[in-house]
Parts: C-alpha cells; sequence; structure tokens
C-alpha cells in the first residue's frame, strides 16, 4: 500500500512537470516545488532495502527527464547567469546512476544472482523504461510523438540490438560480482573503442590516445588483482557489455548522419524511448532461450518477493531516467566538461555503492579505479590538450 501510494504521489509530480509552457518562468517554479516534495516524499531507507519508497524517487528522476525540454530559464537573482536546468541535469543524473546500480544489484540479489534471472530482470528493466516512453508520448503535452518511418526504425536495429546487448551484458556482470568491480572494467570502455574504431569503422585514434589504454587496462588489471568478490565472469560480461557499448557509439553516428532523421525524432528523448522499445523486443528472445523453462519460478518470485518487485521496478525507472538524462546533459556541455562529468560520476557510483552495500573498498583496489579512471579521463581530453599546446 505504501509502495502504491509513493508511485501515485510522484505520479502527480511527473504530471504536473509535463504542462509546462516554454520560458515560463512560473511552471519552472512549480516544477522545481514539485521534485522537492517529490523527493522529500520518497527518501529511501538502506535498511529496508528500498522495497517500498524508491519506484517514486526514481519517476521523479523520469519526470525531470520528461520536462526538460520545457525548461529553457536561466536562474534569476542570485542564481543569474547559472544554467539551472543543466545543474538539474547532472544532479538527477549522477542520482539516476547511484540509485540505478544500488537497486538493480539488490533485486538481482534477491532473485538468486548470476544463477538466477539477470537476463530476465534486464529485459523487464528495458519494457519499464519501454512503457515509460510510450506513456509520455500518449500523455496530453508531454511530449510530441516522432514521426519515424519504417525504413528509419529499420536502421535504428543495429544500434537497438548493441543497446540491449551492453545493458544484458553489464546485468550479468553486475549480478556475477561487486558492482564497484563491474563499474571499474566498465571504465575500461575508451580502450574497446578505439579498436573498434580504427580497426572496423576506420577512423583512425591519435598516437596519444594510444598511449593512454595502458594506464586504464593497467588500473583494471591491478584493481582485480585485490578484488574479494572477483570472478571471471564478471570480468568477462563486463568486457563484453564494453564492446556492445562501443559498437552501439560507432553505429549511432553512423545512424545520425540519415538524412532528415533528427527532425523525424523530434528529440533525444525520442530517440532513446524508441531504441528503449526496440532494446526490449530484440531482449525477448534471449530471455526465453537462456532463462525460458523457469520463467514461472521468476513470476512466483516477482509476486511474492517485494524486494524483487519493487527494486526491478525502480531499477528500470531509473536507468530510463539517468540514460536520458545524461545524454540532454552531454549535449549541452563541451567535451572537457563531458570528461570532468563522466570521471566524477564513476567515483561517485563506485566508492558510494560500495560503501552502502559492503563492498570491498581494499586501497590497492582504489588504487587500480584511481589509475584506470584517471587514464580515462585522460584519454578523454589528450587531443584537446596537446592542441592547445600546438596553438600555443
Amino acid at each position: 500500500m505504501k509502495f502504491s501510494l509513493s508511485v501515485i504521489v510522484a505520479s502527480l509530480g511527473a504530471a504536473s512537470a509535463f504542462a509546462f509552457n516554454s520560458g515560463s518562468s512560473q511552471a519552472v517554479a512549480q516544477s522545481f516545488r514539485t521534485t522537492q516534495k517529490g523527493a522529500a516524499l520518497t527518501q529511501p531507507a538502506f535498511k529496508n532495502h528500498f522495497q517500498t519508497d524508491d519506484s517514486s524517487t526514481a519517476l521523479a528522476a523520469t519526470a525531470a527527464a520528461a520536462s526538460s525540454d520545457a525548461i529553457k530559464t536561466r536562474g534569476g537573482g542570485a542564481l543569474s547567469g547559472i544554467d539551472v536546468p543543466l545543474m538539474f541535469y547532472f544532479l538527477f543524473w549522477y542520482i539516476g546512476n547511484y540509485y540505478y546500480n544500488i537497486t538493480n544489484k539488490l533485486a538481482l540479489k534477491a532473485a538468486g544472482g548470476s544463477a538466477g534471472f539477470p537476463m530476465t530482470i534486464s529485459a523487464l528493466q528495458l519494457a519499464v523504461g519501454a512503457v515509460y516512453g510510450i506513456f509520455l508520448w500518449l500523455a496530453p503535452d508531454a511530449r510530441e510523438k516522432p514521426t519515424v518511418t519504417m525504413d528509419d526504425i529499420i536502421k535504428m536495429l543495429p544500434v537497438a540490438f548493441c543497446f540491449a546487448g551492453a545493458h544484458s551484458a553489464s546485468v550479468f556482470a553486475l549480478s556475477a560480482g561487486a558492482v564497484s568491480f563491474g563499474q571499474i572494467v566498465k571504465a575500461a570502455e575508451p580502450a574497446f573503442a578505439a579498436v573498434l574504431s580504427q580497426f572496423v569503422y576506420n577512423k583512425p585514434v591519435s598516437k596519444a590516445k594510444w598511449a593512454c589504454l595502458p594506464i586504464i587496462i593497467g588500473g583494471v588489471i591491478l584493481a582485480s588483482v585485490k578484488e574479494l568478490d572477483f570472478a571471471v565472469s564478471a570480468l568477462v560480461a563486463a568486457c563484453i557489455a564494453n564492446l556492445f557499448a562501443a559498437f552501439k557509439g560507432n553505429e549511432n553516428k553512423k545512424l545520425m548522419e540519415t538524412e532528415g532523421l533528427k527532425d523525424r525524432m523530434g528529440s533525444v528523448g525520442n530517440q532513446f524511448a524508441i531504441t528503449t522499445i526496440l532494446g526490449f523486443l530484440i531482449s525477448v528472445p534471449f530471455v526465453l532461450l537462456r532463462e525460458g523453462n523457469k520463467l514461472g519460478e521468476f513470476v512466483t518470485l516477482f509476486k511474492t518477493n517485494p524486494v524483487i518487485s519493487s527494486n526491478l521496478i525502480a531499477s528500470g525507472l531509473w536507468f530510463y531516467g539517468y540514460n536520458e538524462l545524461a545524454t540532454m546533459t552531454l549535449k549541452k556541455t563541451g567535451a572537457v566538461t563531458q570528461s570532468v562529468a563522466n570521471t566524477a560520476k564513476r567515483v561517485i557510483v563506485i566508492v558510494g555503492v560500495a560503501i552502502v552495500l559492503g563492498e570491498s573498498l581494499d586501497p590497492i583496489k582504489m588504487l587500480g579505479c584511481s589509475i584506470g579512471i584517471g587514464g580515462v579521463f585522460l584519454y578523454s581530453i589528450i587531443d584537446q590538450l596537446l592542441a592547445k599546446k600546438k596553438k600555443a
């Protein structure tokens, strides 16, 4: 009952966000009050393992994503000159990523870990996001529907397949080992992106970036040495997730070169919603293939164990919300800001989640983590730094 009430309260907050008119300072103020109220009503309690309140907080984050296109004003008075919407993007992106990792791990652990239902849970998380994305199109004044053609949908399939693959592999990695370890390995994605760009997509990577890769890989190896919850399956799955993510990035660049596609999409939110829907549909056959023979057992667990049901729904909402907000945030910032933001996010998630879930924070592991993430940051900005030196 408490869970349902929280969802209804957060949904009302989301509904008020949908009614924004562009440029209306009154609407912005109302959004801020609604978000504050939603946050106050839905503070998660670690001691009850997020069984009740977390889905409503996740809805508040996705509501912020839904209303973001309408919030175009900057702060007045003391906030003059500060991009207030951008600050909220960062806030909910970080909060969303943090709570996604916690709720996802709690749902996976309650369902049996890697031997349980990781594929089913990953697919249902996409289903939750798909339902929410469709809701935004149907709700009055929420989000304009895209006008994509069937040809556009077909062209989006490679991106959606890689998106679904990256998500499923990530969820499996986090079910097989510590969240902090999985995130450290996932931070090495630039190494996979560099190899694919150079040898598959014929987009050369600078020598300076290649020089950063041993730092990233060395950091991951060092972190692995002292990982108390180390599992080869977690390492392999996280690497597969990196591979899919690297393919997705390159395929997405190709997709957005399609003439008129951006106009037919209408917004970044629409693109992510369509990708999520397609990703869910692509995941279904793999769920049936891998875990289809025990879906009845999962249905029983979902009905009888609130830890699984509440955290699964919450993690799906968090995943959808933080990914959409991350895209909007990065779209409004420069390359260096993006690199700093991504680095800070990884540190917050790795350390914060490890503390909350009681995972290992061995000094050697954290040193490896620092080296790896530092290498990723350097990889992200090295070309800009060298370009500035040449100009000087």
